[in-house]
């Protein structure tokens, strides 16, 4: 089965075929760096990790971009509100790069606990100004900019009738101030900044600023990926990905820029976007308060391939519902497997029916709960060979370690009890070595006796 994506821009699944022959060019919106990313932010990680693993399996070669927004992510969409980081800076009494470089330390430590391969390139947006300038300076030269009362340059939606393709907007319905608070120096409520100048704006004291044909300032968010995908991606690449929160006003915005410099269209040829992961019935969020970080769940027992077990059983389409009994049934159900796989004889085979429906599975846009079903089939079926290279080829897509040998730090109490059995067994008192095993077992591990000895595992 080809490879087939949910495109967001043409609403349906689309057959991949890369620009360039056996080449992907793939640009991941990566974290404003201004706070711990929590889990929710991370489902948007591991479905872009899941990604590149597919477009690997089927033989393609790999260029992933990842930015990291260290200045210009205002609090709000519409270019109101304070520069994430520089608030997040006064708050901590810190400069803002102390700020990027301390929280982009922390997301890289769990994006790294959660398997998630690193991309070929992570850009900085403060390290990347000239470039923003330069695209901003295409953009003049075509017309499609102008300057505020405020000195602020604004990218004109009003020269660009498809303006709002992305998300479907009704550009005729969309009146003055119906999706954003109208900035008085706007000539309409779609209209954003390109690049903020200090003089005469509202934003005064902003520690991050750079000189620019436009006056002392910085650059607007949207600019940031449109600038950074360009230069190392090309013109037009392949694939664009972030969360559905994206589409109405950043990507919006990035296609209008890079459209409108470029001439190319598309300027990306598949748009992709996952759902939210759901805490309490709404998206988790640092705004509506109760996040939770992967540290949160370290604190609490629970693994990181529990969480990349639980985001993966469900479709990244769809809205994902966290609860912990919901992680715990992803913990249980992880662990089970793990053992299966464990006391699974290796007879150097791969089953290509198995890893035929497997794949065809994953080219089916991503659809990683079927694919996990079956792995389960795999496992379970008594008369099949050829498991363990299938496994493990099907965990180059999960990333779930499903081989990895885990050391199992075992309690004193259940080590002295397991070797008080051992010596039972010796005498063959029998009767005892089964009373051990039972209290063994209901302090959460098991005891199996094989050939090399004994092997002392978790209770699933």
């Amino acid at each position: 089965m080809p490879l087939k994506l949910y495109n967001t821009l043409t609403r349906k699944k689309d057959i991949f075929k890369p620009i360039h022959d056996k080449k992907v060019g793939m640009y991941v919106c990566g974290p404003t760096v201004y706070y711990y990313a929590h889990i929710g932010n991370f489902r948007a990680y591991v479905f872009a990790d899941t990604l590149r693993r597919v477009l690997k399996f089927n033989g393609l070669k790999i260029k992933q971009v990842m930015n990291l927004t260290d200045v210009g992510h205002l609090t709000g969409d519409g270019d109101e509100g304070e520069d994430k980081i520089e608030k997040e800076a006064k708050k901590e009494r810190k400069t803002p790069e102390e700020i990027a470089d301390f929280y982009a330390k922390k997301f890289f430590e769990d994006f790294d606990k959660l398997n998630n391969e690193k991309p070929e390139i992570i850009c900085k947006a403060t390290e990347h100004i000239k470039d923003m300038i330069q695209l901003i300076k295409r953009l003049e030269e075509k017309g499609l900019t102008y300057i505020g009362k405020n000195g602020n340059v604004y990218f004109d939606t009003s020269k660009l009738k498809d303006y709002g393709k992305l998300a479907n907007l009704k550009l005729d319905k969309l009146k003055s101030g119906a999706r954003i608070k109208v900035d008085e120096d706007k000539k309409n409520s779609r209209d954003f900044v390109l690049w903020f100048v200090e003089k005469g704006s509202k934003y005064k004291g902003h520690l991050l600023k750079w000189d620019s044909p436009w006056g002392e300032g910085w650059p607007g968010w949207h600019i940031e990926c449109s600038a950074m995908s360009i230069k190392y991606l090309g013109e037009q690449f392949d694939i664009h990905t972030g969360g559905e929160d994206h589409i109405p006003v950043h990507h919006t915005n990035e296609i209008a820029q890079s459209e409108g410099a470029t001439g190319k269209k598309p300027w990306v040829k598949i748009w992709m976007h996952n759902s939210f992961l759901q805490f309490n019935s709404e998206k988790m969020s640092k705004s509506k308060g109760g996040i939770l970080k992967l540290q949160d769940l370290l604190d609490k027992s629970y693994s990181p391939m529990n969480l990349r077990y639980f985001y993966l059983s469900g479709h990244y389409k769809k809205p994902l519902n966290f609860t912990f009994k919901n992680l715990d049934n992803a913990k249980t159900t992880y662990q089970r497997l793990k053992n299966i796989i464990s006391e699974i004889k290796e007879d150097k085979k791969i089953n290509k029916t198995y890893l035929k429906e497997f794949e065809n599975s994953m080219n089916d846009d991503l659809n990683t709960p079927k694919a996990l079903q079956v792995l389960w089939k795999l496992v379970r079926d008594k008369k099949t060979k050829g498991k363990l290279k299938t496994i493990k080829k099907m965990d180059e897509i999960f990333g779930l370690d499903l081989l990895k040998k885990e050391e199992i730090k075992i309690p004193e109490e259940v080590s002295n009890l397991v070797k008080e059995r051992e010596n039972a067994r010796k005498r063959k008192d029998w009767e005892m070595a089964d009373e051990l095993r039972n209290k063994i077992n209901k302090l959460g591990y098991v005891v199996n006796d094989t050939k090399e000895g004994v092997i002392v595992k978790k209770n699933d």
